[in-house]
């Protein structure tokens, strides 16, 4: 396959090594991860947004890319962010940019409570959240019954879309899956970002989420058994997790809801072919994680690239100009994917 090279036997699922190369100015973890946040252009694509009214009374939000939502043909590409992302995610935007000029059309599912309004329910989007993602997938599928449809995640909206595909298996509405910078054991990783120059990262997170706390419980009133004073002044995931997701989803406490939530326990019942990309530098992340072949169903490759930090993998374009190298990857993965795809039934 293009970029890589196998290093391990095609025994249960494949793990190889990326060629993945840094841009020679931004090869350190944190210099990746960081850059495109603060520095990539927001790629010059057009959102049209579709409110999806659910069956609970509350809503999810999708945005189409460009033309998208008014084409008649071509792929689909369902587009899930992480935390505190949603229709201004630059790595989603780029990669729909990219996969346009392909002929593919792509959407972007802002899960429940993501994006600046809030949703009318308690409820509200996590690792695990699923749910919601199936019912896209079963609309999509219902009003596109000739066509494939595929989906990407990146780190929170990785492991639902992996975690998804797992549950559904050969029953999967997906004709394929691409994941990058995946939490496949959330507890370690929260535990990492307790410690060190990480808590940068989880400071950073918690402000945003803290921040949309309050503003969508001005509005929305808290069930039973959650504790917002605590969540507003936790500092870590635990707490807050504690406090707040774990109860408003129904789970016992932030261990109970890693343990079911995290996508590594899934990956050997997913039947569509599936990319991860992963970086054994993510920031964000443990070594120990990330799973071995035998843990990964024979439709899965995942390819380790040495660096790349967390959703970052910004290699050197023409000139020296910064590229985004897993936008290249996973469009690549797509594309070849499409050349020999079959389309799921409903």
């Amino acid at each position: 396959m293009h970029g890589v090279r196998a290093v391990s036997a095609h025994a249960h699922g494949i793990v190889a090594r990326g060629r993945f190369v840094p841009h020679p100015l931004l090869r350190s973890a944190h210099l990746q991860t960081i850059f495109p946040t603060l520095c990539r252009p927001r790629p010059p694509v057009h959102v049209e947004r579709e409110r999806i009214e659910l069956d609970d009374s509350d809503f999810v939000d999708l945005g189409w890319l460009g033309d998208s939502r008014t084409r008649r043909d071509g792929p689909i590409l369902l587009m899930v962010h992480g935390l505190g992302g949603g229709f201004e995610s630059k790595y989603a935007l780029g990669l729909g940019q990219r996969l346009a000029a392909y002929g593919w059309r792509s959407v972007i599912l802002q899960l429940r409570g993501a994006g600046p309004e809030p949703n009318r329910l308690a409820r509200c989007y996590h690792h695990g959240d699923t749910a919601d993602f199936h019912i896209i997938c079963r609309l999509l599928r219902r009003r596109v019954p000739d066509e494939a449809i595929y989906a990407a995640g990146w780190s929170l909206g990785a492991n639902v879309v992996l975690k998804a595909a797992g549950e559904t298996g050969t029953a999967c509405l997906l004709s394929g899956v691409a994941a990058a910078s995946v939490p496949f054991n959330i507890a370690p990783c929260a535990e990492h970002l307790r410690h060190g120059a990480t808590r940068v990262y989880q400071s950073y997170l918690m402000h945003a989420v803290r921040a949309n706390l309050r503003f969508k419980h001005r509005r929305v009133p808290l069930p039973p058994g959650a504790d917002l004073d605590a969540a507003l002044r936790a500092h870590d995931f635990f707490a807050f997790d504690d406090a707040y997701t774990a109860p408003i989803n129904g789970f016992a406490d932030s261990r109970d809801y890693y343990a079911q939530t995290s996508c590594g326990q899934f990956l050997r019942g997913i039947a569509c072919p599936t990319l991860i990309v992963h970086a054994r530098d993510d920031p964000f992340m443990v070594p120990g994680i990330i799973p071995p072949a035998e843990m990964l169903s024979p439709a899965v490759r995942l390819e380790l690239c040495d660096h790349g930090g967390h959703v970052g993998f910004v290699s050197r374009g023409p000139h020296g100009v910064p590229d985004y190298w897993l936008g290249e990857r996973i469009a690549s993965f797509l594309e070849a994917q499409r050349a020999g795809s079959h389309i799921a039934s409903p």
